[in-house]
């Protein structure tokens, strides 16, 4: 197993340390609005950090075979770095998918969990062949075009998204890389079902989704939040699964709260 000594990361901001996960296929880069945002106003500051993930971004893939655990084990290397014994761990889609890994290697680590637009359940069969079917052509082409034209930024966001956020969104698929695609897409399917972990958790936690999320939709947020003890539901109305990007203030705003509660 070869890893970099520490995952590169963004950090801004004192207080509560929080660390966001991005989705797939992007990197950190989408969380740039929150890394300003939630490290502030005064009373309400969260030491923000925003790690890119394996392969995306400015973080090396390197040569292990794909598992998020590997992925929320990282996460734990960047806490040990920066001297942070707990935080705030979220994630948003393939985020989530981390977060609640970590809540289940690392649960000591946790002062409180934030999922947004994720799912707890494992995929299904038919889920999983089409993960391994893209994995297979990006890695065939060298080229996430197929990633794209499938993934289209319209699928992934809400019907009244403008068009400066869809070539935003378009841009960030492209700038993904083949290896890294295949990678998440793999360790994605090979990850378990995580409510029994999230039912054994005693820390605040938030659930936030896209009302108009086809991706991970409400029945999966309403199961994540019905599976823990202290965790608050927040629907966003006519916003698709990418939630911090189409309404950041509703989605900051849930954020805070969650940080209100952990600090209580």
């Amino acid at each position: 197993m070869t890893l970099p000594s520490t995952p590169p990361v963004h950090e801004h901001g004192p207080g509560t340390p929080l660390v966001l996960l991005h989705a797939f296929p992007f990197s950190a880069r989408m969380w740039a609005a929150q890394l300003d945002r939630l490290s502030g106003p005064a009373g309400e500051t969260a030491r923000v950090f925003t790690p890119d993930q394996r392969g995306f971004g400015s973080a090396p893939l390197g040569d292990d075979e794909p598992s998020l655990d590997l992925v929320a084990d990282d996460v734990a290397r960047l806490l040990d770095g920066a001297g942070v014994e707990r935080a705030v761990v979220g994630g948003l889609s393939m985020g989530g998918y981390v977060a609640m890994a970590f809540a289940r290697r690392h649960p000591d680590r946790l002062c409180g969990l934030l999922l947004a637009d994720t799912k707890a359940a494992a995929d299904t069969e038919q889920a999983r062949t089409n993960r391994e079917r893209i994995a297979r052509a990006v890695l065939a082409r060298d080229s996430v075009r197929l990633l794209a034209e499938e993934k289209t930024a319209e699928s992934l966001l809400g019907p009244a998204a403008g068009p400066e956020l869809l070539a935003e969104v378009r841009g960030m698929v492209a700038e993904a890389a083949p290896r890294a695609v295949a990678w998440a897409q793999r360790a994605m399917a090979a990850r378990g079902d995580s409510l029994e972990v999230l039912a054994g958790l005693e820390v605040p936690a938030a659930v936030i989704v896209g009302e108009a999320d086809t991706v991970t939709p409400l029945a999966d947020a309403r199961m994540m939040a019905e599976a823990m003890a202290d965790a608050e539901l927040t629907v966003i109305p006519a916003v698709g699964h990418l939630s911090s990007l189409e309404a950041p203030e509703t989605f900051d705003a849930a954020v805070r709260a969650l940080l209100r509660r952990v600090r209580d």
